[in-house]
C-alpha cells in the first residue's frame, strides 16, 4: 500500500472510517513472487463492521480473506476485489450469506485505496421502517415474513444505455421458496443468468423506463402454474416485482365456478337437485353421506336400487347399497377390475353407461355363470364418481321400468354423481384428518404431569376448534430438582397440522434445555433460535417460570403471552413479569425477572383464548379473570379452574382454544408429594 500503517494519510483515512455509522474495512494486497494478487490482509475494521460480523476487530484484523471467510473464496468474491485493485474501477455488490463465518444482506461498496481497497458495506436487515431510536421493525425482517414472493431488481444497461440485464439486490425467504432456489443462491445474480429469456424481461424493462405499474397473471410453460406478478418502479433503475403462486386457487375458482354452473343449470331443470345438493352439502362423514344418497338421491333420481362401490386396492369393494336383493348385494361385494360388471369398467375409465333394458344389460355380462344378476331392475346407470381429477369408484342406480334416458335426465344422472363424489372426497379426507389430528392431540399433550413437592397443580385444556384442526397452545410441568419446577404454557399461532407439529417441537426444546440446567431466558433464547431454523415462518408465545419452592422465589419470562395471575393472601394482580417478544422472531432478546412467590397463593397461567378474542379486549378479560380467582376457594387448584370456566371470564362463545394451569403454593405438604393434576 502506499501510504504506510503509521502515515498521517492512512491515519485520517482509519478517522473517517471509524465515524462511519456503516461497516467499514481497509485491506492491503498480498501478492506472490510475480507480482499477482492472491489474497488480501485486513489491515483496519471499524466498530460497525465488526457488530455485523459479529466478532472482535482483534479477532479479524492482521488475517487473509481466506483465512476469515473460506465459504465464500470460490463464489468470485476475490477475483471482483483483486480487479478493484487492478483496474482502479469501484465496485458496488449486494450479496447474501448464511455460512459460519458470516451471515447477512450487505450492500458492498468497494473502492482502490493504494495496493489495496475500502470497502464500505451495509447491512440491510438493519434498515427499519421507523427510526431506530423507536426500535422501528426491520425492514427486511418485515419484508421476510411476507406471504408474498418479493425481489429488488436493479437494471444492467449497456454503453448505449439500453437495458441487457437485471441483477437481484433482494429477495424475501418466500420468493426464494416460491422460485425453488435460496436466497443466498439468487441475491446478487442476474436473472437472464439464472433464468435465460425470461417474459418478465420485456414488463421489467418497460416499467423501469415509464414508471407505469405492471400487473399480470402469468402461466409457466410446461407446469401449468399460474402467478400473479406485479412490477412497480421504485427509484431510478430499480424495480419491485412481487408474485404469488396462485395455481390452486385459480383451480379451486374454476372449479367452483363450473360447479355452481353445473348445479344451476341442473337446478332449474329439477327441484330435486336442490334437495340432493343440500342433503350432501350437510354431510360431514362418510356415513352421512352414503345416508344422503340412499334417502334422498335415489328417490330425486327415480330410482328403486343404488349401490355405491370405491377403488381400492386393485378392486371395487361395496360400500353402500339400498334396494337391493340379498343375492345380488353379496356378489357385489368385491369385484375384481377384470370383471365384466358394467360397473368395474366405469370404476376404471370414468365414462358413464345408461342400460335402457335387460337385454342391454345382459349383453354386457355375455358369460352367465360369472353374470351378476340385475335382481328386479328394469334400467340402470352406472356413474363415474370423480372430483378433481380422481376417479374414486363407480355409482350404480337400479330403476323398476325401462326407459331411454334422454339427454337431459343424463346431464341430471351426472351432476348427481359429481355431486355425491365431491361430497364423498370430503367426507373421506375430512375423516381421514379427523384421525390424524386426533392422534396428534393425544400424543402432543403430557400424559399427566408430575407431582411437586410444596405445591400442587391442576390444568385444563378446551379445544374450540372442531374435526380436523389441531389447537397450538400447550403447557407442561418439568421437574428441575427436589423443590424446583419449571411452569410452562404456550400457544402457536395456528390451527391446523402444522401448528400442532411446531407446538410438539417447542415442548421438547423447552423441556430439553430446561433439563440441561439452563434459566428461563437462555431456554426461550435457545427455544427461539431452534423455532427461527426449524419453522422461520411460524410465530408462538410463551409464559416460562422456574420456581423454587424452597426459598419461596419464581424466575421467569414473558414471551409475548398474558401475565400470569397470582392471588396472596387478599391481593390478587398480575405477576409483574415485563413483556418480552413472542417466539419466532430474528434477534430477539430475553431477560430474566426474579420475584417473591409467597406461601399458600396461587399462581394462575393460561392462553390467551381464555380473555381475548377480537371483538373482546384483553384488558376486559384480564380483568374478569383477576376478579374471578380473586372469589375462587383457596387452597384447591382444580376448585379454582372450575370457578374460573363458570365465572364468566373472558369471551362468549370462545372462539379459541383454552389452556389454563393453576399451581397452589402449599408448605403444609412437609416435603411430601403433591397429588396428581388431573388431565384435561
Amino acid at each position: 500500500m502506499a501510504d504506510g500503517p503509521d502515515t498521517p494519510h492512512l491515519a485520517d483515512v482509519r478517522a473517517l472510517l471509524d465515524a462511519d455509522p456503516h461497516g467499514c474495512a481497509l485491506a492491503c494486497s498480498v501478492r506472490d513472487t510475480d507480482g499477482t494478487i492472491v489474497d488480501f490482509t485486513l489491515v483496519h475494521l471499524n466498530a460497525a463492521g465488526a457488530r455485523f460480523l459479529g466478532r472482535p476487530p482483534d479477532e479479524l484484523v492482521g488475517r487473509t480473506y481466506r483465512e476469515l471467510w473460506p465459504e465464500t473464496v470460490t463464489d468470485g468474491t476475490l477475483p471482483r476485489y483483486r480487479q478493484v485493485v487492478n483496474d482502479r474501477a469501484p465496485l458496488n455488490r449486494t450479496v447474501y450469506y448464511d455460512r459460519a463465518t458470516v451471515s447477512g444482506h450487505f450492500e458492498f461498496r468497494v473502492v482502490p485505496f493504494g495496493d489495496g481497497f475500502v470497502a464500505r458495506f451495509v447491512d440491510l436487515t438493519k434498515l427499519t421502517l421507523g427510526p431506530e431510536a423507536s426500535a422501528g421493525v426491520h425492514l427486511y425482517d418485515a419484508l421476510d415474513a411476507a406471504f408474498d414472493g418479493f425481489a429488488l431488481l436493479r437494471a444492467v444497461r449497456d454503453d448505449t444505455g439500453a437495458i441487457e440485464d437485471f441483477t437481484r439486490e433482494y429477495v424475501n425467504q418466500v420468493g426464494a421458496k416460491l422460485a425453488g432456489r435460496t436466497v443466498e443462491d439468487l441475491v446478487g445474480g442476474r436473472i437472464r443468468d439464472s433464468d435465460g429469456d425470461t417474459p418478465l424481461f420485456g414488463p421489467l424493462c418497460q416499467v423501469t423506463d415509464d414508471g407505469e405499474v405492471w400487473q399480470e397473471r402469468l402461466t409457466a410453460p410446461g407446469t401449468a402454474q399460474v402467478w400473479e406478478v406485479k412490477i412497480a418502479r421504485v427509484d431510478v433503475d430499480v424495480v419491485a416485482v412481487s408474485y404469488r403462486d396462485i395455481t390452486d386457487h385459480v383451480d379451486q375458482q374454476e372449479q367452483l365456478a363450473r360447479g355452481a354452473a353445473a348445479v344451476h343449470a341442473a337446478a332449474i331443470r329439477t327441484d330435486a337437485l336442490q334437495a340432493v345438493t343440500a342433503a350432501l352439502v350437510a354431510a360431514s362423514t362418510p356415513d352421512e353421506v352414503y345416508a344422503a344418497m340412499g334417502t334422498v338421491l335415489r328417490p330425486s333420481a327415480g330410482g328403486n336400487g343404488l349401490v355405491v362401490l370405491l377403488a381400492e386396492d386393485g378392486r371395487l369393494v361395496l360400500r353402500y347399497h339400498a334396494g337391493y336383493e340379498p343375492d345380488v348385494v353379496s356378489r357385489l361385494r368385491e369385484l375384481p377390475l377384470t370383471h365384466p360388471y358394467p360397473a368395474v369398467r366405469v370404476g376404471t375409465d370414468g365414462e358413464p353407461r345408461f342400460l335402457r333394458s335387460p337385454a342391454e344389460f345382459a349383453a354386457e355380462q355375455p358369460d352367465t355363470t360369472t353374470a351378476i344378476s340385475g335382481g328386479g331392475r328394469r334400467a340402470w346407470a352406472f356413474l363415474p364418481l370423480s372430483t378433481g381429477g380422481q376417479l374414486l369408484g363407480a355409482l350404480v342406480i337400479g330403476y323398476a321400468r325401462p326407459r331411454d334416458f334422454d339427454a337431459g335426465e343424463r346431464a341430471d344422472l351426472m351432476a348427481f354423481s359429481r355431486l355425491a363424489a365431491q361430497a364423498l372426497q370430503r367426507s373421506l379426507l375430512f375423516q381421514a384428518q379427523m384421525s390424524i389430528a386426533a392422534d396428534l392431540q393425544r400424543t402432543l399433550l403430557p400424559a399427566a404431569l408430575p407431582p411437586l413437592r410444596g405445591a400442587r397443580h391442576a390444568v385444563r385444556y378446551l379445544p374450540w376448534t372442531h374435526g380436523a384442526d389441531v389447537g397450538g397452545d400447550w403447557y407442561d410441568v418439568i421437574p428441575l430438582g427436589p423443590d424446583t419446577a419449571a411452569l410452562v404454557i404456550g400457544d402457536v399461532a395456528g390451527h391446523s397440522v402444522t401448528a400442532a407439529a411446531t407446538m410438539g417441537q417447542l415442548r421438547n426444546a423447552l423441556r430439553a434445555y430446561a433439563v440441561d440446567g439452563h434459566g428461563p431466558a437462555a431456554v426461550l433464547r435457545r427455544v427461539n433460535d431452534l423455532l427461527l431454523r426449524l419453522e422461520p415462518e411460524a410465530m408462538a408465545t410463551c409464559c416460562y417460570l422456574e420456581l423454587n419452592l424452597a426459598d419461596g422465589t419464581v424466575t421467569g419470562v414473558l414471551a409475548g403471552h398474558p401475565a400470569p395471575i397470582l392471588r396472596a393472601g387478599d391481593e390478587t394482580r398480575r405477576l409483574p413479569l415485563p413483556p418480552q417478544p413472542p417466539l419466532g422472531v430474528r434477534g430477539a432478546r430475553y431477560h430474566d425477572t426474579a420475584l417473591e412467590l409467597p406461601p399458600h397463593s396461587d399462581l394462575v397461567l393460561y392462553t390467551d383464548g381464555l380473555v381475548e378474542d377480537r371483538q373482546y379486549p384483553i384488558d376486559r378479560g384480564m380483568d374478569d379473570l383477576c376478579a374471578a380467582v380473586r372469589s375462587a376457594p383457596a387452597g384447591d387448584p382444580h376448585a379454582l379452574i372450575d370457578h374460573i370456566l363458570h365465572a364468566g371470564v373472558g369471551p362468549t362463545p370462545r372462539r379459541d382454544d383454552v389452556a389454563i394451569l393453576a399451581l397452589t403454593v402449599d408448605t403444609a405438604c412437609g416435603g411430601r408429594p403433591a397429588v396428581h393434576a388431573r388431565r384435561p
